[in-house]
């Protein structure tokens, strides 16, 4: 497993939980990822929310991907709510469905070769053609759904090296998906790789976004429970976390 340590983004790297979290807007995100682009050496950038940040207490494996990850952007608002009681109080979300968004705008501006890989079948592939019609030029350079088991891997990460792409995003939940990335890293070689969770659900159709109001009141979490009661083995997570940020604090 080798991802770059080198590359920091622009301000402040705080913790949260005793795992670092960068204090970055999402045009800076951007910025950097661009950066990495050009840079042309494999790295990963994960975007954290509180159940993942959870989850790396109790894995050691997946600890040790996020430690080394290049750029951590905070993905919910419960990580926030902990930078603000770290002293960050400006900081704001950065999701990984708007990174997905906005670096598909920039593909089409620039160029990027972007890869799907990830959901259940079809639906990597119908976000894929949905985004390419949002952004004309958008530059899609291959889908593929998540099924498959990790013995495939290699296989799988072959496959999506055939395509050369300059971002990866990889939609399998973590930290399945970060654990693809860092055991793949030196095949595909794609010099940013992004875990994205949900993101080709809500860019494919099927599953709708929050509505901007929902999103203000730091309550995505409640409306993707209503939408999904699958989703509860991950929300029930946020009572731990809660209590784990209050004791770090003392």
């Amino acid at each position: 497993m080798k991802i770059d340590r080198s590359l920091r983004a622009p301000g402040i790297r705080a913790q949260v939980l005793g795992l670092p979290v960068d204090c970055v807007t999402t045009g800076q995100a951007i910025e950097r990822i661009e950066a990495m682009i050009d840079e042309r050496v494999p790295r990963l950038v994960f975007t954290a929310d509180a159940s993942g940040l959870v989850l790396a207490q109790d894995d050691a494996e997946f600890r040790r991907i996020v430690e080394r990850a290049s750029l951590i952007t905070p993905d919910s608002s419960g990580v926030v709510w902990a930078l603000h009681r770290a002293g960050h109080p400006a900081q704001k979300r950065v999701s990984g469905v708007d990174l997905v968004g906005l670096l598909c705008e920039r593909s089409a501006d620039v160029g990027y070769r972007l890869y799907f890989l990830g959901g259940e079948p079809g639906v990597a592939e119908t976000a894929a053609e949905r985004l390419r019609l949002k952004y004309p030029g958008c530059n899609i350079v291959g889908a593929r759904h998540g099924y498959f088991p990790s013995d495939s891997d290699e296989v799988v990460a072959h496959e999506v090296a055939e395509s050369r792409p300059d971002i990866l995003f990889v939609a399998m939940g973590m930290p399945r998906q970060e654990k693809f990335i860092a055991r793949t890293q030196d095949i595909i070689k794609a010099p940013v790789a992004m875990g994205v969770g949900g993101s080709f659900d809500v860019f494919s159709g099927r599953t709708k976004r929050a509505p901007k109001i929902v999103q203000s009141l730091r309550l995505e979490w409640l409306w993707r429970l209503i939408l999904n009661p699958k989703k509860f083995a991950k929300v029930k997570s946020l009572p731990r976390f809660v209590r784990l940020v209050l004791k770090s604090d003392r």
